[in-house]
């Protein structure tokens, strides 16, 4: 009877650790969707893009510089009658094919001012490329081949790209042709300042996939294979990757696209307003709640803020729903709208917020 007990007492046991064991491991499926990584596949993503990114070629001419900087053409042709020949100045970088008829965007500074610009598709032949458009104050152009059912990438949306999520670039560095990087979203709406004035539009998707020399124009994919952004620089104190990498936007690119296209120019829609990022300063002095928000400091005369209602003072708070919180968002919002369109502006007055269309300028 007691051998009985204590047998019923060690099942009951067993029973127990078993049931505590089995209750405290999830299953399988919970382990990979909840704890685990789960791992990207992006050799779709890289097929489709490897064949839409092209290898470009531009050749130059330009005179030689100790002439240009001590005698100028006319003393040339006063004294030897004759004028310095210019001498050619070749470079490369990359570009993606966006419709099957041949349309080609790349960045500005790989085909501003050339007099030949070559195009080397992924299965080696070569086409030459006449420039639609240029726009230096996004670093965009627009180029075309000849021909027709070309691969291209279609344009995703740029908005909806997640810190953290995976990326491939793709490009031609070093004039190594279809290249494929990956890496991950490291950051949106940088402003680097490296395209010059207060009138250049900077908001950069930064990515640590390798991007090098040669790879300005080329594609920055999200894992379905749809164009995100154009890669454009990295920071780099020697000229080659160092760790980050910049995008210009889809958003933006598509909007430059569609008006170099269509106008042979860009159609820039204004807001009429200067605006100051808040900063912890900034917000102390205002009573602000919140460090967030682009201060109205000063506002145009009939310009879109004044006649949709804003006033200096105002804080705003989100365009189209989307929260705004440096200059570089707004000028990112601003540059995918074209002049007549409206957009809903959330801002804050005397600590109401209120909510107001604009039709821009």
């Amino acid at each position: 009877m007691k051998k009985n007990s204590i047998c019923k007492a060690l099942l009951f046991s067993f029973l127990m650790v078993v049931f505590t064991v089995s209750y405290a491991q999830p299953s399988s499926t919970e382990t990979i969707g909840q704890n685990s990584p789960q791992y990207v596949n992006l050799t779709s993503a890289a097929e489709l893009s490897v064949h839409a990114v092209v290898h470009i070629k531009t050749e130059f001419l330009r005179k030689n510089a100790i002439w240009d900087d001590f005698f100028a053409e006319s003393f040339f042709e006063q004294f030897f009658g004759i004028t310095p020949s210019p001498y050619p100045v070749l470079a490369s970088g990359s570009g993606v094919i966006i419709d099957k008829t041949g349309y080609i965007v790349t960045n500005n500074h790989v085909v501003q001012d050339a007099n030949r610009i070559t195009v080397t598709l992924n299965n080696k032949r070569e086409y030459e490329a006449q420039i639609i458009g240029t726009d230096p104050q996004t670093d965009l152009a627009l180029i075309k081949i000849d021909g027709d059912d070309f691969p291209y990438l279609v344009f995703g949306n740029s908005d909806d790209v997640k810190i953290g999520e995976w990326v491939l670039a793709v490009g031609n560095p070093f004039n190594l042709t279809s290249t494929v990087t990956a890496g991950i979203v490291s950051a949106k709406a940088r402003n680097l300042n490296i395209l010059g004035n207060n009138t250049m539009v900077e908001s950069f998707i930064q990515t640590d996939a390798a991007v090098n020399k040669g790879n300005s124009g080329g594609a920055l994919v999200n894992t379905k294979g749809e164009l995100i952004g154009i890669n454009s620089a990295i920071a780099s104190g020697n000229g080659y990757y160092t760790g980050y990498s910049f995008a210009i936007p889809s958003n933006i690119a598509k909007k430059i696209v569609y008006d170099l296209k269509n106008f042979k120019t860009v159609q820039r829609a204004i807001l009429g307003a200067v605006l100051i990022e808040i900063d912890s300063p900034t917000a102390d002095e205002l009573n602000l709640k919140e460090v967030k928000g682009l201060y109205v400091k000063e506002l145009v005369d009939g310009g879109a803020a004044s006649l949709g209602g804003l006033e200096v003072g105002d804080i705003i708070l989100n365009v189209d729903n989307t929260e705004i919180n440096s200059m570089s968002e707004m000028r990112e919002v601003l540059a995918q709208h074209s002049p007549g369109d409206e957009i809903l502006l959330t801002y804050l007055r005397n600590n109401n917020q209120k909510t107001n269309k604009i039709e821009l300028k």
